[in-house]
Formats: structure tokens, sequence, C-alpha cells
């Protein structure tokens, strides 16, 4: 597994301007990261605005949604939405795709769509896919290349769905998982991806670097701080940069993840690992 190389995305979803959100976008490429994300949420800006502009301001950064929500959207909206993010980007754009995050009910209320049943809304997922892989008659195709699919999940159901259908599955786990409860996830995932594992790329993220925990991060999480700092928990990295590094790159040979996204809390703080390991 150690032959599959290094890369970090910016987990952003604030800024008090453009002016602001640009510079933001800026200063994650100038540090070595490969992506600048942004999720997709009725309180934050509309995840293709966002991007187009992150991309425009940049010239190698990529971008992509952490994730779309494939409960408040029809799936040839979507398909449409993703070429014409290549389209605008310079194929930069890499489409994330979920079920629905914690909460995402009040979105679908929100928008006036029905948030739909566990199962629904896995099937909408699948339907996405199948619409950006193969888009109807029609429909506006950019490039005509399909964008890179990051699939997040953490239950059986959608981790087997992005397991045979995704490029990169995203591990959605509670922010206190460990490596060992990390082991099982990726056992499901290689035992559904059978053969196309090794293609596969495995993402995680860091949520906390270094010793502290924020409160107001520790609220948006869910968790007490003391337990997430005294945890061993694979969102949270602590130590020097090396100590980090190393830790990464432990993950990555053993359990096969090489896709590492951080919080733009901590965007300078995790840049020395940034230039460590990226692109190795």
């Amino acid at each position: 597994m150690a032959d599959r190389l290094f890369r970090f995305g910016v987990m952003a979803a604030w800024a008090r301007d453009g002016a602001h959100w640009a510079a933001q976008a800026r200063r994650a490429e100038d540090l070595g990261y490969a992506t600048l994300l942004t999720p997709d949420t009725s309180g934050t800006a509309m995840p293709a605005a966002s991007l187009a502009a992150a991309a425009g301001a940049t010239t190698t950064l990529r971008v992509g949604t952490f994730v779309l929500s494939a409960a408040t959207r029809p799936a040839h909206m979507i398909a449409w939405e993703a070429a014409s993010m290549a389209f605008a980007t310079g194929d930069r754009f890499e489409l994330g795709i979920g079920a629905g995050r914690p909460g995402g009910e009040d979105d679908a209320a929100l928008f006036g769509v029905p948030y739909g049943a566990p199962a629904e809304r896995i099937a909408r997922v699948e339907r996405v896919l199948d619409a950006v892989a193969r888009p109807p008659e029609g429909l506006f195709a950019g490039t005509g290349r399909s964008p890179r699919v990051v699939v997040a999940a953490s239950r059986p159901r959608m981790l087997e769905l992005a397991a045979r259908r995704a490029d990169t599955v995203a591990f959605g786990v509670p922010p206190l998982t460990g490596d060992a409860e990390l082991a099982g996830y990726v056992d499901l995932v290689r035992d559904a991806a059978g053969e196309r594992f090794d293609d596969l790329e495995l993402c995680t993220q860091v949520h906390v670097v270094g010793d502290e925990v924020p409160a107001w991060l520790s609220g948006q999480m869910g968790v007490d701080p003391a337990a997430m700092a005294a945890s061993d928990a694979i969102a949270k990295l602590s130590g020097t940069a090396r100590e980090m590094a190393d830790a990464l790159a432990r993950r990555r040979d053993e359990l096969g993840v090489s896709y590492v996204s951080v919080s733009s809390a901590f965007v300078e703080e995790f840049a020395p690992v940034v230039e460590l390991l990226a692109g190795r």
C-alpha cells in the first residue's frame, strides 16, 4: 500500500467576503495542499459558487464538495452541476457525494424536498453516480470527462457502495474513532471492492492539530474536549511535524489511507506535515 502517494485537502467553510475566500484558496495552494473542500449546508455559501471562485483564484489547486447531499437534489441536477464545475475549473473539480449528514433533514425541509429513509437516500447516491458517469442525452456535458468521485460513508451499505463505485472512499466515522476501529471499516471496503481495492484512494479527516481542542470545535463535533485531547483518535494529530508525518505514514502502510483533509482552522499548523509528505 505504500505506493499510494499522499495528498492533502483543506476543509474550508467560512470567509468574511469573496476576497478573503480567494486568499484562503491561494494560501492553501501556496502551502502545498492538493484540494480546497467545502461542505454542503444551507448555512454556508452554495458549494458550486464558492469552489468556482476558489479555482478562479488559483492555478493548480483542485476543489471539491465534501460532501454534496444527494438527499436534497435530483440526480440529473447534480450531474449537470458536476459537469459545469468541471468545465468552469478546467477539470479541477472533484465531486464528493453522500447520503445526507446528521441534521440534513432541516436542509431538506428548508428546500421543500423529501429527505427520505436511509435506504432511499443510498439509492439516490447510486442514481447520482449513474448520472455522472452516463449523463442523459441533452444534458450539458462540459469537457466530457467525468470528475473524480469521492463517496463519504460510515455505515456498511454506503461503504459497500463506495467500494464498488467511487474513486475515493472518505470514511465519515465518529470523531473518537481509533486506528483499530478504522481497520474494521477498511476491511469492509476491501472485501466489497475486490480487485479494484488497490485502485481506490482512502480518505480520513483530521479535525484537531496539537494538544488543545478549541471549545467551538468540540461543540461542532459533539465531543468532550478532554476526551478528544486524551484519545488516540485518527481525527487528532499532535507532536512535532515529523512525529505527525510518521503517524500518517504508518497509517498509510497499515491501512492504505493516503488522502487526508484538515480543518482550515489548522491549515498553517499542519503545513509542515504537508511539506514532508505531499506527493510521497
